[in-house]
């Protein structure tokens, strides 16, 4: 996707994420009803702490919502790997010209 590859069932520390995307840092977990029990949301958030830790971001959806909105599902996905067309950078001019010097 967008020039991006994923892995299934990829291991990171004491987890195996559901799907890996290692250039982009992005983990994709698609949630049963487990996740929605006490237990389940506080296992979810320790993982999601662990993860975040080493950098990985986690985009999480029900299984119901692959099934009932697969095109959404993939569209939010691929506009998390494709960079905004609007962020700033700071090695272009700004509108009157100037630069942003950083030191």
């Amino acid at each position: 996707m967008n020039g991006m590859s994923f892995r299934r069932q990829h291991p990171v520390g004491p987890y195996i994420l559901d799907f890996y995307c290692a250039a982009a840092k992005l983990a994709v977990e698609l949630d049963g009803v487990q996740h929605g029990t006490v237990e389940g949301r506080a296992h979810d958030m320790a993982r999601a702490q662990f993860l975040l830790g080493k950098g990985i971001r986690v985009l999480r959806f029900p299984n119901h919502e692959l099934r009932e909105n697969l095109d959404g599902v993939l569209k939010t996905i691929y506009r998390t790997l494709t960079p905004t067309r609007h962020a700033a950078r700071a090695d272009l001019p700004l509108s009157g010209g100037e630069k942003i010097v950083t030191a």
